[in-house]
């Protein structure tokens, strides 16, 4: 998340975790499971920002996994597993907060809803990331859309799991959330993405490895994404219906 006094990359993603926690009001009293988190930058933020006692994780990457172990001492537990197979069995305590930051958007959003539910307390708040739709997108010819579905496959998302604003809240109350917030961070995210790369030199053309032309073609479709306007990138927050 970019905004004019961003001068860096690690900044940036702390701001844009930041502002998901911010959405469902995280505090220290929450028992929160971090969905996705990679080698566990998001897992010090929650435990140094909001001062989070319990802190649980998922993460699939074994790796990823290790590290964790290894280096983050305060964690409760990590699972090795996908977040869309989540099960309340296996975990000790439901949880009052579930976080996504910049990982839901590469899955299945009915699978991860469903996965949530399962997870959460009543009156449990999740907060994530996602792709959304325009209503202009939906008038696009099939030629068009088939370009978009290719580009999104590149970086491993597949438009048929994308919806509009007003398609992917109504599937978040179909799963008994309400409360349900969408904000559209693509200005912040996307475009403040490309121009990050290209206006601070990231990409050095002496270094053209693999690591380069995946930076190279996020930057690209981020731009592309933001000009065209017919895809956002979301900011989601949602309250567990209370049942009881």
């Amino acid at each position: 998340y970019w905004d004019t006094a961003t001068v860096s990359y690690p900044q940036a993603c702390s701001q844009l975790a930041q502002r998901l926690a911010d959405a469902v009001h995280l505090n220290s009293n929450d028992i929160l499971l971090d969905l996705g988190c990679g080698q566990g930058a998001s897992l010090e933020l929650w435990k140094t920002i909001f001062h989070v006692k319990h802190i649980e994780a998922v993460e699939l990457q074994p790796l990823c996994v290790s590290h964790i172990q290894n280096n983050i001492n305060f964690i409760h537990k990590i699972h090795c597993e996908s977040f869309l197979n989540l099960k309340a069995e296996n975990f000790e305590f439901k949880f009052d907060v579930a976080l996504c930051v910049d990982a839901a958007y590469h899955s299945d959003l009915n699978l991860f809803i469903s996965a949530l539910s399962l997870i959460l307390n009543s009156k449990g708040r999740v907060a994530f990331h996602y792709l959304a739709l325009t209503e202009k997108f939906l008038h696009l010819n099939s030629f068009q859309k088939k370009k978009y579905q290719y580009l999104l496959k590149c970086a491993d998302v597949n438009l048929k799991h994308l919806s509009t604003d007003v398609e992917l809240k109504q599937l978040l109350n179909q799963h008994d959330f309400k409360q349900v917030q969408i904000k559209d961070l693509s200005e912040n995210v996307l475009n403040g993405f490309s121009n990050y790369i290209y206006e601070h030199g990231t990409l050095n053309e002496k270094n053209k490895d693999l690591d380069y032309l995946k930076i190279l073609m996020t930057a690209k479709l981020c731009k592309k994404l933001y000009e065209d306007d017919l895809i956002h990138y979301v900011q989601v927050s949602a309250v567990k219906s209370d049942k009881s």
